[in-house]
């Protein structure tokens, strides 16, 4: 994949659910087709997107088109090699909708779940 094609991801780095996520992403990533750039950083980032809804929700950019929720997952995933396959599949209109519903249900717990996450770790 030439730089030009890579697929940019904005995540929360201050979410330790989504330092996981991406940590976990950036170890598949061996070919380093993932541009990730940390809202929470406060890195410069080119994006046409405000940065508290950047922090709501995950957004990628693939292919000169924006994505957000399960559609940004699912770019990701299609630039890993292993996870390409379930990439693609979540093209499929049913699937991406499917994978959207699991994504808000997901936003709703975020949350709780991060509270979790810290008090486990703390």
């Amino acid at each position: 994949m030439t730089q030009a094609n890579r697929v940019t991801v904005w995540f929360d780095g201050a979410c330790p659910l989504c330092r996981r996520e991406i940590a976990i992403m950036r170890r598949l990533d061996r070919r380093d087709n993932i541009a990730f750039v940390d809202i929470a950083e406060g890195e410069n980032a080119i994006c046409p997107v405000d940065r508290a809804e950047l922090l709501a929700r995950f957004h990628a950019w693939e292919n000169g088109k924006l994505l957000s929720g399960a559609a940004a997952f699912a770019a990701m995933w299609r630039a890993i090699p292993m996870l390409r396959p379930l990439g693609l599949v979540a093209k499929n209109r049913i699937v991406l909708r499917m994978l959207k519903r699991m994504y808000r249900a997901f936003l709703r717990y975020r949350p709780r779940l991060q509270r979790w996450l810290v008090r486990r770790s703390a």
